[in-house]
């Protein structure tokens, strides 16, 4: 369809709650969502784009056809929703990892031996389950752990049934396991440890902990000196387990506060779990970009407890949820508890979101590599200025001058978001005895791009975007240059602020871009700017220094261009040559011209 046709048929919609599937030309849905109103909701899309976000931009770019269903209501939309995304993970949607399942602990303590199992959901079977768990690897973990606490059997012996079958294992010889096969009459002491492995994932460490200890002083006590050895390294097992290492949010967490921080190139979803007002358990996970956090945390959040299929009493978020009520109705209905989402404005609760946020945030950049920091700049800076590509080649300029004399000019290259040097060029202004920037950085811009297109050597790579010192005029004056030439490319200028740092970038036709609000775009163009000046205003002192020193020697009769440079050569400085006696002139230069420069630097 075309874009007018997805327009018209967009604006035929009803007025009414429902979800929307849009699909690029191979049929493959690439982005669902619901709508409290169909028609004004999908409508959006095919307006004017310069309101959507880059992301949308693509999206709206590849969409070929759309279906919609309408829903009875707007809870029975969002129920909709989030089944289609779940089932067609679409491209444009942001999506958690769901390849890595939530598995639950199982253990079903009707049984003679009871046993620890991991398995992905829970059925109604009279068996007890802890979880869910971040994954298999930290399911089996705590199955790991709770097993060389307890030393319970970790082999596949079935019992009663393969009692005193075979000679005990390895992990007997490990002190990982107490050799329940060849315990005959073991199952009382048993099933004890598997009612502590369920008292242990229900956070009950003291309560374990302090009857291990009654049983290891009873011992004790009865000279059993042997057994209360053994009671002594289980109680310090248990001591050092800790909570962190078991519990999690599953049924036990009373809440659950959500973090989401990114940096230039990856974005961290953190859940903070707490029991009792303690800090049990952390999960995170490494997600998509995102241009509106605000949106991002929501899907999030919903695809994270309806895929557990758990959820805490409270859950502290950093946004609001457009549509908490119906989330929380959702959760109600599917998990059978109340559960509250709040945005805490003050007081603790809001120092314990700062803190999810700083989880994030660390975690974001524990992962992000320099490289990926530098790419993801690129990516911001060409998501800001909508640029065509990305701007691995970004070439600066600046002039330098005072009154009017020594006009320079300077061009630096940053290449992948790094310094090119053996790319930067200097240009000495030709016909200008007065100070025009405006002419000054046409002229340059057309001597750069004039061997550009002679495809001479240094200069025949184009750039990715033209960043100019100086405003809009600036801009607009190189923009005319190159028309004239028959270029085009995406040209900017750099706007100061009142500590000559670049605040916004400007275009030609007076669109201004703040970067000031995004650091990583910020630094990088403040960066860029401070180096074309560094290498402009080198150059201009350069040559200043240059005019004013050969000028005194211009003064000595005799003393031509020739017997200058000689004097230069030998000498390296003015300084060093009036300070030289004759004989050493005479070295350099003929009797006479040596008495000249001898006599012209010691007048006294």
């Amino acid at each position: 369809m075309t874009f007018e046709e997805l327009k018209d048929k967009a604006h035929a919609l009803p007025l009414a709650p429902g979800v929307y599937l849009m699909q690029d030309k191979t049929g493959k849905i690439i982005y669902v969502g619901k709508a409290k109103k169909l028609r004004n909701r999908v409508s959006q899309y095919f307006q004017d784009s310069a309101s959507h976000t880059p992301k949308t931009r693509r999206m709206v770019s590849q969409i070929d056809h759309f279906d919609t269903i309408v829903a009875a209501s707007e809870f029975e939309a969002l129920v909709l929703e989030c089944s289609l995304i779940k089932r067609h993970m679409p491209k444009y949607n942001i999506l958690l990892k769901d390849d890595k399942g939530y598995p639950y602990l199982r253990i079903d303590r009707r049984q003679d031996y009871p046993v620890l199992t991991m398995v992905g959901r829970v059925t109604e079977d009279g068996a007890e389950y802890f979880g869910p768990f971040g994954g298999r690897y930290v399911t089996q973990r705590v199955i790991d752990t709770l097993r060389t606490t307890l030393k319970l059997p970790g082999c596949g012996k079935k019992f009663p049934a393969d009692l005193g079958k075979d000679r005990v294992c390895l992990n007997y010889h490990m002190n990982n396991c107490d050799g329940w096969c060849q315990k005959m009459g073991g199952q009382p002491e048993y099933r004890s440890r598997i009612d502590q492995a369920v008292q242990l994932l229900q956070g009950n460490y003291q309560s374990v902990a302090q009857t291990i200890r009654q049983q290891m002083l009873d011992a004790s006590d009865a000279m059993e000196f042997e057994r209360a050895a053994a009671l002594r390294d289980r109680l310090q097992a248990i001591e050092a387990l800790g909570q962190k290492q078991l519990v999690t949010a599953g049924r036990m967490a009373d809440t659950d506060v959500i973090g989401y921080a990114k940096t230039e190139a990856k974005a961290c979803f953190v859940v903070l779990h707490y029991i009792g007002g303690n800090l049990v358990d952390k999960e995170y996970e490494i997600v998509a970009l995102e241009e509106d956090e605000q949106e991002a945390v929501s899907a999030l959040v919903k695809q994270f407890y309806l895929a557990r299929g758990a959820a805490p009493k409270n859950i502290f978020l950093p946004f609001p949820m457009e549509d908490a009520e119906l989330f929380s109705q959702l959760l109600f209905e599917q998990l059978g508890r109340r559960v509250k989402l709040r945005v805490p404005q003050r007081g603790d609760n809001r120092l314990l979101l700062e803190l999810a946020h700083k989880n994030a945030l660390e975690e974001a950049r524990r992962l992000t590599t320099k490289a990926e920091k530098l790419n993801g700049t690129l990516k911001l800076l060409q998501s800001m200025l909508a640029l065509p590509q990305l701007p691995n080649r970004l070439e600066s300029y600046d002039i330098s001058n005072i009154a009017g004399t020594d006009i320079v000019a300077s061009m630096v290259v940053f290449e992948n978001g790094k310094p090119k040097k053996s790319d930067y060029k200097r240009f000495r202004i030709e016909g200008l005895d007065d100070q025009n920037d405006y002419a000054s950085m046409r002229q340059v811009l057309h001597r750069r791009f004039a061997h550009y297109q002679m495809g001479d050597k240094g200069f025949e790579q184009p750039p990715d975007a033209l960043l100019i010192d100086g405003g809009q005029v600036h801009a607009d004056a190189v923009r005319e240059e190159l028309a004239q030439m028959g270029l085009q490319f995406p040209i900017f200028g750099m706007v100061k602020d009142n500590r000559h740092r670049t605040r916004a970038l400007v275009t030609p036709d007076g669109r201004e871009i703040s970067i000031s609000t995004v650091p990583a775009v910020f630094a990088l163009i403040g960066t860029i700017q401070e180096e074309t000046h560094r290498f402009a205003i080198t150059y201009h002192k350069t040559l200043r220094s240059r005019r004013l020193k050969a000028s005194v020697l211009d003064e000595i009769p005799g003393i031509g261009d020739t017997r200058k440079q000689a004097l230069l050569r030998h000498f390296k400085s003015v300084k060093a040559i009036s300070q030289a006696d004759f004989d050493t002139l005479r070295s350099v230069l003929p009797q006479n011209a040596a008495q000249a420069v001898f006599d012209y630097f010691h007048k006294e």
